[in-house]
């Protein structure tokens, strides 16, 4: 997935850009940064449990963000890490809606090598813009 961390935006979190071709594109490598964030070995998830989820705001930056608040309340709520396996981002209305399959498993400590607790995303330097190839997210998460 297309993404960097960012070591001079926050000293006590972690901040990512994430980009892609779309905005599907975008969110999905956002998505899995987080993961990776949590833990350091996302490849070890394996597709067992899904869950099928759809968001809606009027801003689309905000949808992001929504969006990655999921990751981390499924994992909080339910022990869960998950792929994102299918995404579309689409205008409704006046605003924005998101549907998403993800796909994976209950956290297993002796399976999946915890990083840190994210605890939310935050807003500080929180931005999705479109770019000359696409479009770029900027996230700072909270530990």
């Amino acid at each position: 997935m297309p993404y960097e961390y960012l070591d001079d935006v926050a000293i006590a979190d972690v901040a990512f850009h994430a980009w892609g071709a779309d905005l599907a594109e975008v969110f999905r490598a956002a998505w899995e940064a987080t993961l990776a964030v949590m833990v350091s070995n996302p490849e070890a998830v394996a597709l067992r449990e899904t869950r099928t989820f759809t968001l809606e705001n009027d801003a689309l930056d905000m949808l992001l963000f929504n969006f990655l608040q999921e990751a981390i309340y499924l994992k909080d709520a339910e022990q869960l890490l998950l792929h994102v396996e299918s995404l579309e981002v689409f205008a409704e209305g006046n605003g924005h809606c998101l549907h998403a399959v993800a796909a994976g498993e209950q956290l297993d400590p002796d399976r999946h090598e915890q990083v840190v607790d994210v605890k939310a995303v935050t807003l500080y330097d929180f931005q999705l813009k479109p770019t000359d190839h696409g479009w770029q997210a900027t996230v700072v998460l909270d530990i």
